[in-house]
């Protein structure tokens, strides 16, 4: 698998670009909005090729697939291009800016005959396949609740655009599509949303005159119904420096309490609770998640399964967000529609 890089991003320099080479697949070229700055990406990270133009790097016979992880707007145009030049595509979230535009997305890599996945990394990690799994087994009989903890302060480094972009930012579309990607994979269709979102943190930062009069959310609280009446509580922010990070599945039979487990990183631990008492659920070896997304990818490929996170499950993630946020925005509760487009 020989990728390109559409995107010079602080998630492809932290973890794409190491989970690549772990797994022995070549880096060909990177391209960003500027030569300067595709330059010194490819000169930081031993890259041979840095462009501009992104059809100089999907004209490259060396190039298989590309990780598209340039900013959100960009996403659906990428794609479609990629697709258009018979590349593979592996897309950062959210997968598009509307639903029409990921339907589109979807569309175009069918038409294409290329694998169309979406870089989120969550249900790759050894601890939510574990408890998918037991859920799967009937461990805790009957799910009818599951609460996500998510939030956190967000990372210096990370304080730009998502703190103060309106359309962009905030932790509505920056983390809900990975809780999505959790929960509608564990327990099904989602079905209506209701949530609250508002700005908490005091954050020191130089605001851009774009002529917005709001600034974006830092803090959201949504709960979730799914198809059978199972209830979805989520927590997502970055205004909270010491709050736990966490997924607990509640059935009919037992409980699932897995802490640590909402992260970027490998680890955390996992409870099983039911009648017989609290015991831990032990796993041999916690794998790194995007090297396991990335190694699926490379299967799906050569025709063996689906990506971790096809592009039609990145689609349902980014509905659950843009419920979300638009039922924060409307302060009611908003129905998720997730029949095809166009």
């Amino acid at each position: 698998m020989r990728w390109g890089l559409l995107g010079g991003s602080d998630i492809a320099a932290t973890r794409m670009i190491p989970a690549m080479r772990a797994l022995g697949q070549p880096i060909t070229a990177v391209a960003s909005n500027s030569a300067g700055r595709a330059e010194a990406f490819a000169g930081a990270h031993a890259i041979a090729t840095a462009t501009s133009g992104v059809d100089e790097l999907l004209s490259r016979d060396d190039v298989d697939a590309v990780y598209i992880s340039t900013t959100n707007q960009l996403h659906g145009p990428h794609t479609l291009a990629a697709a258009a030049a018979g590349k593979h595509v592996l897309c950062e979230k959210p997968v598009a800016m509307d639903l029409p535009e990921a339907w589109s997305m979807v569309a175009a890599c069918d038409r294409a005959g290329v694998v169309f996945g979406v870089n989120h990394h969550l249900p790759s990690h050894t601890t939510h396949t574990e408890i998918r799994r037991l859920v799967a087994a009937g461990a805790i009989g009957e799910p009818k609740a599951v609460r996500v903890f998510f939030a956190f302060e967000l990372a210096p480094r990370l304080r730009g655009w998502r703190l103060t972009d309106p359309v962009l930012g905030g932790p509505i579309l920056d983390l809900l599509p990975h809780v999505g990607s959790v929960v509608n994979k564990l327990i099904g269709r989602p079905l209506v949303t209701t949530a609250t979102a508002v700005r908490q943190g005091s954050w020191d930062l130089p605001v851009p005159d774009t002529g917005a009069t709001t600034l974006p959310e830092d803090a959201c609280m949504a709960v979730i119904r799914y198809e059978g009446d199972v209830l979805c509580q989520v927590d997502v922010g970055w205004s909270v420096p010491f709050a736990r990070n966490g997924l607990e599945v509640h059935g009919t039979e037992g409980s699932l309490v897995a802490r640590n487990v909402m992260r970027a990183d490998p680890g955390g631990t996992l409870e099983l609770i039911d009648s017989a008492g609290e015991r831990e659920v032990v796993m041999a070896r916690h794998q790194d998640a995007y090297e396991v997304t990335l190694e699926t990818f490379a299967r799906s490929v050569s025709g063996d399964g689906a990506p971790a996170i096809s592009g039609l499950e990145g689609l349902r993630a980014l509905a659950v967000a843009l419920a979300v946020r638009e039922s924060s925005l409307r302060g009611r509760a908003v129905t998720l529609n997730l029949d095809p487009v166009g």
